[in-house]
């Protein structure tokens, strides 16, 4: 079987693809975690934070798809498989059931917190290793950080 060449040497094939699968799992994870909250979701401000989440759900797929297809292109396979996502995913999560719309929100904006300092994490790896698979993380960051300030902002009272 043919595979793709890295064009990284391997110290760098390594860091570049432990940053990229990790990433990976925490995308998809988050996906499955807002897609929970938006089916759950209930209270007085049930339809803005059911919006905002399909609007979190929809960024975190289409990142996870850019960052599998960046390992792939480096020659790294990207390991998406419900198993592996259930076995390595990490993030705090709501619990079953139904989901107040202040506790989704606040549920929501900890992992984004959470994915977002492991992002930095990242960022900060990949630097020297790969710049471009850095420039990506931070892409990711920025919209991850503005998904975060969008829910915090839901929970501010005056």
């Amino acid at each position: 079987m043919t595979v793709v060449k890295s064009p990284l040497p391997e110290p760098a094939r390594q860091v570049t693809h432990d940053a990229l699968q990790s990433t990976l799992v925490d995308l998809l994870g988050l996906s499955l975690i807002g897609k929970q909250a938006h089916w759950n979701v209930v209270g007085p401000r049930f339809r803005s934070v059911h919006l905002q989440l399909d609007e979190l759900v929809a960024a975190a797929r289409g990142y996870a798809d850019t960052v599998a297809e960046r390992a792939a292109a480096l020659g790294l396979p990207p390991d998406g498989r419900p198993e592996t996502i259930a076995s390595a995913f990490t993030l705090p999560g709501p619990k079953d059931g139904w989901l107040r719309d202040e506790e989704a929100v606040r549920v929501i904006a900890e992992t984004l917190g959470t994915a977002i300092a492991r992002l930095r994490e990242r960022i900060a790896a990949t630097e020297e290793p790969d710049p471009v698979t850095q420039d990506l993380l931070i892409g990711i960051t920025a919209e991850l950080e503005k998904q975060r300030w969008m829910f915090e902002a839901e929970n501010i009272s005056g």
